[in-house]
């Protein structure tokens, strides 16, 4: 078993390595003058199980490129198999046809990672459940409601809690953790204008005088967010934080967080945390890099990851 990074999120790698007790593969993953993508492999990888972590964050198309060029390179040295650990799968938003002649690039990215050698894709917290089936090849969706379950349950403060969908598509996300914590459930009704830009029409459940907790799968420019937020603390809730597996912050993002009534916004590591999200005041990450790690080693050691699920479940 052997672990390759890209430059999208190093930290992240490392601590995946630490936890397995694996060092890095050594590689060279750079660009020329005209910042084409070039890769190379400095130690033996024939017959070896190889994966590859990289997200497909920031700048999306130059990490995807890293990643694709690094699966071709081991799989012309002869990898055994190439398992691709992609902790943030971008261009996810795209997995329909939104209107006449748009793309379905979820799929497009889907076939790019298959075509360059993948045997097998690991991610987490997809946008959509059916991205899965893009896929021709084995793929493992793994959740971070585990993680976001017990750091709601270590920061209780005896209050009410209340699990908030931001949306209708992510009442199942919601009602999970809910599940998980006994909490009641509430989802915000809102209304998108354009891509970007949310009005929030209706709160459906009881929120008053109780701990609120916003529950997504990512955040970009957080409008939709801190929307959400303002208009739980003006119907009378007590307190409102989010949880959030995938962190993308674009553009004002973080200024935004930063001045809306979100009490925390907490996120996993999926996507390496930029200058403004370290010195920001109420942004904070968890490591996924244990549950990662575990499920990497028990696909390299062909056991079940679905009883990872389990497990988590009843921890």
């Amino acid at each position: 078993m052997k672990i390759l990074t890209g430059n999208s999120n190093r930290p992240l790698a490392e601590a995946i390595s630490a936890f397995l007790n694996l060092p890095l593969t050594s590689a060279s993953v750079r660009r020329f003058s005209d910042m084409e993508v070039f890769v190379e492999i400095n130690e033996n990888v024939r017959g070896e199980d190889v994966f590859v972590i990289q997200s497909t964050s920031y700048p999306a198309n130059d990490n995807l490129m890293e990643l694709l060029v690094a699966m071709d390179a081991l799989k012309r040295g002869s990898a055994r198999r190439i398992t691709a650990v992609i902790p943030y799968y971008g261009y996810a938003r795209q997995d329909r046809k939104s209107g006449p002649r748009t793309p379905i690039s979820a799929k497009l990215v889907a076939n790019l990672i298959t075509s360059a050698g993948a045997d097998r894709v690991l991610t987490l917290d997809l946008h959509a459940g059916q991205i899965q089936g893009f896929f021709d090849i084995p793929t493992d969706n793994l959740f971070a409601a585990p993680v976001f379950t017990q750091d709601i349950m270590e920061r209780g403060n005896g209050a009410p809690l209340t699990i908030v969908s931001p949306d209708v598509g992510g009442v199942v996300r919601a009602r999970a953790i809910a599940k998980r914590l006994d909490a009641d459930l509430a989802i915000i009704d809102k209304r998108r204008e354009r891509a970007g830009v949310s009005e929030v029409m209706n709160i459906i459940g009881d929120i008053g005088d109780r701990r609120c907790i916003l529950v997504d799968d990512i955040v970009d420019s957080a409008g939709t967010l801190c929307n959400a937020a303002a208009a739980l603390v003006d119907a009378g809730a007590l307190s409102v934080s989010a949880y959030v597996t995938h962190g993308v912050l674009s553009g004002g993002a973080v200024a935004r967080v930063s001045a809306s009534p979100l009490e925390e916004l907490v996120m996993t590591d999926s996507i390496q945390a930029t200058e403004a999200v370290r010195l920001a005041q109420n942004i904070r990450q968890l490591s996924i890099a244990p549950l990662l790690g575990e499920a990497m080693r028990r696909i390299s050691d062909e056991r079940s990851v679905s009883s990872l699920f389990e497990m988590a479940a009843k921890s």
